[in-house]
């Protein structure tokens, strides 16, 4: 019997969580780009008993994603795939963002479409700031965000046209969730569901940098405005991924999982309470 292969892209935080939450009795590919952070990962994971093998993935090389496909094919049945690599405004330049958080979750959709079992599952991180940044997009351009082959992402004039970082960052964490609503009707073809969730701050050194960021006084006063006043754990985020790879979940696929303690609302609530005032 061919063995259930989990797939995790991305060792930061939350990647380690979702390989411990979910990973026992499942043969566990790992990839990340930093091979010394994969290394490392896999040894600590393998000797906690998880059955782990490793590859190095540049999710901004189609090339090296349907490498990591195809070896993820090999291992046996694909049944989880989750994707949590990305790079935050704090980390990179716009041109680096585009490429990772957004030409790669999409190529990552659409190889991993090509290989995942019936039954099978994926989770695509996204982030709340899709939801605080990402609302003014044009409804065209959203649409073809949504639906544009991934190699045609970066010449959209729109996306050509942001220079900041923590725009470039909102407007690829909205794309990716239109895009998980595209891929879902094609991974639903082969018989698999595939969601989005949306972190908030979550304690994991990305995270981290963002609080010691420009952004970090903002982002501890919408923490503290929200109704659990707390940072996300990577286990917060771990628990989610559980939830939507598993048999819980079967009805639901297309949409995003909002988890940041309730920023989001406090937010939205106090804009509705000056426009009614």
């Amino acid at each position: 019997m061919a063995a259930d292969v989990l797939v995790v892209i991305g060792m930061g935080g939350m990647g380690q969580a979702i390989l411990r939450r979910i990973g026992a009795g499942k043969k566990v590919l790992l990839a990340d780009f930093n091979e010394d952070l994969l290394e490392s990962v896999m040894i600590s994971a393998v000797g906690d008993g998880y059955d782990v093998v490793s590859a190095q993935v540049d999710v901004s090389s189609r090339e090296s994603v349907q490498a990591l496909a195809a070896t993820a094919r090999e291992l046996g049945s694909v049944t989880g795939v989750v994707h949590t690599a990305g790079l935050s405004p704090v980390q990179a330049p716009v041109e680096a963002i585009w490429k990772v958080d957004l030409f790669g979750v999409a190529v990552v959709l659409e190889e991993f479409e090509k290989v995942i079992a019936p039954g099978g599952a994926g989770v695509v991180i996204a982030s709340m700031a899709a939801f605080l940044g990402g609302g003014g997009i044009p409804a065209d351009v959203l649409a073809s965000l949504a639906a544009v082959p991934a190699d045609d992402l970066l010449l959209i004039p729109y996306v050509a046209g942001i220079d900041h970082p923590g725009a470039a960052y909102s407007v690829a964490k909205r794309a990716n969730q239109v895009r998980v609503q595209s891929a879902s009707l094609r991974w639903g073809a082969r018989g698999a569901r595939v969601n989005s969730i949306s972190p908030g701050v979550i304690s994991t050194p990305m995270g981290q940098q963002e609080l010691a960021g420009e952004s970090g006084t903002q982002m501890r006063a919408m923490i503290e405005g929200s109704g659990t006043k707390r940072v996300g754990t990577p286990a917060d985020i771990a628990n989610a991924a559980a939830f939507l790879l598993g048999s819980d979940s079967s009805f639901i696929t297309g949409t995003d999982l909002l988890v940041d303690g309730g920023v989001v609302a406090a937010v939205d609530t106090r804009t509705r309470s000056r426009v009614a005032g």
